[in-house]
């Protein structure tokens, strides 16, 4: 079994695709200092968390899926150094998961690794990337429910900093628990990777950190359209689909780039949501969790910055990006077109204009 292994096991949208994405396209540099990142790539960590938390319908995202945990473990136990397996949906684990995680690890020294943001801008972060992932509710509803429920990434159980910390910090010495925390806008672009570095025992400018891949967020006419086009997207309901088509697709390669403003929950939501952080900041500074960083950052601060609420977006704004955006997809279908028709001849065409009616049939909905 490795002799160390770090957990990095989230919060979501604090930073870990830009981590993700630097740790994997240095896999080789990271292995000659000793740290191993097990498995092929980071889908495996996303159905090995899935595992873990027992998640419902786990071969919907893929046939061996259910296979990943142990796949991660096997490589952990052959390798003699660090071993760092990192998803941010393993924070949504119940207490007895953990557990039974860390047990599966033997004798390895086990650390758990939580990066946070302040609450108020992770759950306005988490709302937007929930309504990419095809979800409608609006953003003072945000996050559903109450928890307890594991298999569920996008509820309070993967968003409650204090919850989750308790949760993966149980089995283990508070010594061994990292809470790292995002830097300010004033600090270098890669303070973040340097704090996780660190923790892994790494020259930090080893690795190439061009190669990150931050998650963009959407604007508020964006997100809000999104949230209105998802209902009728009930053909994209497969998790492949979704992360594929509506994600990928529609809101990361059409909707991101087009820009626009950034938004907030509705006052008396942010107050709810101060109040709830503040809380949960106070349990884990009377924790004594080893932090890197400053606790102060996560404080939401008394006066935010004017921004928009989606129910302010007009239904005339909604048109003129649903247009600039439609066009924007007709260029994409004609350039097919012409590939497959090169390609294939007649049939491609045929083909296409079957496809070009079912694309008419969802836009002549809105």
């Amino acid at each position: 079994m490795a002799r160390r292994v770090l957990l990095h096991v989230g919060l979501p949208k604090t930073g870990t695709t830009y981590l993700q994405s630097i740790a994997w396209a240095n896999k080789d540099v990271l292995r000659e200092q000793g740290v191993l990142l097990p498995g092929f790539g980071p889908r495996q960590h996303l159905w090995a968390s899935g595992v873990v938390r027992e998640e419902k319908g786990l071969d919907r995202r893929h046939p061996d899926a259910h296979k990943a945990w142990d796949q991660l473990l096997a490589e952990t136990r052959a390798w003699s150094g660090t071993a760092l397996i990192s998803h941010e949906f393993f924070a949504g684990a119940s207490a007895e998961q953990v557990r039974r995680a860390v047990a599966d690890l033997g004798d390895a020294e086990v650390h758990v690794v939580v990066t946070a943001r302040e609450i108020v801008g992770l759950v306005t972060a988490r709302w937007q990337e929930w309504v990419k992932n095809g979800a409608t509710g609006p953003i003072d509803t945000y996050p559903p429910g109450t928890g307890g429920d594991p298999s569920d990434e996008w509820g309070w159980d993967t968003n409650d900093l204090a919850d989750v910390l308790e949760r993966w910090g149980g089995p283990l010495p508070r010594g061994h628990v990292h809470l790292v925390t995002l830097p300010g806008r004033d600090e270098p672009k890669d303070a973040l990777w340097r704090r996780f570095a660190g923790l892994l025992d790494v020259d930090p400018d080893s690795c190439d950190t061009t190669v990150s891949q931050p998650n963009e967020s959407l604007g508020v006419v964006e997100v809000e359209l999104l949230r209105r086009i998802n209902p009728h997207l009930g053909e994209f309901s497969a998790p492949v689909d979704k992360g594929v088509w509506i994600r990928g697709y529609l809101a990361q390669d059409k909707l991101v780039p087009r820009g626009g403003e950034r938004f907030w929950p509705s006052p008396a939501r942010v107050a709810e949501l101060r109040e709830r952080g503040e809380r949960g900041l106070a349990a884990i500074e009377a924790a004594g969790y080893h932090v890197v960083g400053s606790v102060d950052a996560l404080r939401t601060p008394p006066e935010l910055e004017p921004r928009r609420h989606p129910d302010t977006v007009t239904d005339a704004e909604l048109v003129d990006a649903a247009a600039a955006t439609i066009a924007d997809m007709l260029v994409d279908v004609r350039r097919q077109r012409r590939r497959l028709t090169a390609a294939s001849g007649g049939s491609a065409g045929r083909l296409l204009g079957r496809a070009r009616a079912g694309v008419r049939r969802v836009l002549g909905r809105f």
